[in-house]
């Protein structure tokens, strides 16, 4: 099901391009074209957290298919990846939050180093999903941990 893995990550890419606008939208000054832009960015996020672990709970995840000389260096990208996504989808929150309890000082502090994880985190799914479906074929499918971790 190369569809799922397809759609999700295009989800993440567009969340990042949302997010890029509306920050560029709030230095303009533009709050409410910002608000509007950075609940889309969400929104999108969500769906692709939504997708990918629906995927990983019915499917699972696909191992790392390439050549045995590229493993070690694809699962430390990997850790990398999942990591920055996993404090940048805390940090999101924790951002929302401070923004929907106009807590604006806080939400302007931490938001700025919510986008920049965010806008690392993005790329970083791209190249796993490249790795993973295009240049090298998918290995074989498994529950997340064990693709993780490379079993």
């Amino acid at each position: 099901m190369m569809i799922l893995p397809t759609i999700s990550t295009s989800f993440i890419v567009i969340s990042a391009v949302i997010l890029a606008f509306g920050w560029a939208a709030i230095l303009r000054g533009e709050r409410e074209k910002h608000r509007k832009l950075m609940l889309w960015s969400a929104s999108f996020a969500l769906a692709f957290f939504l997708i990918y672990a629906s995927r990983t709970v019915f499917i699972g995840n696909t191992t790392f298919g390439g050549p045995d000389s590229l493993k070690l260096a694809y699962h430390i990208f990997l850790f990398f990846h999942i990591f920055l996504a996993t404090c940048a989808g805390v940090f999101g929150i924790v951002t929302l939050l401070h923004a929907f309890n106009q807590r604006f000082a806080k939400h302007k502090r931490i938001g700025r180093v919510t986008a920049v994880m965010w806008l690392l985190t993005a790329p970083t799914g791209v190249i796993v999903y490249v790795l993973l479906y295009v240049m090298y074929p998918g290995g074989e499918t498994k529950p997340m941990i064990d693709a993780i971790l490379g079993l």
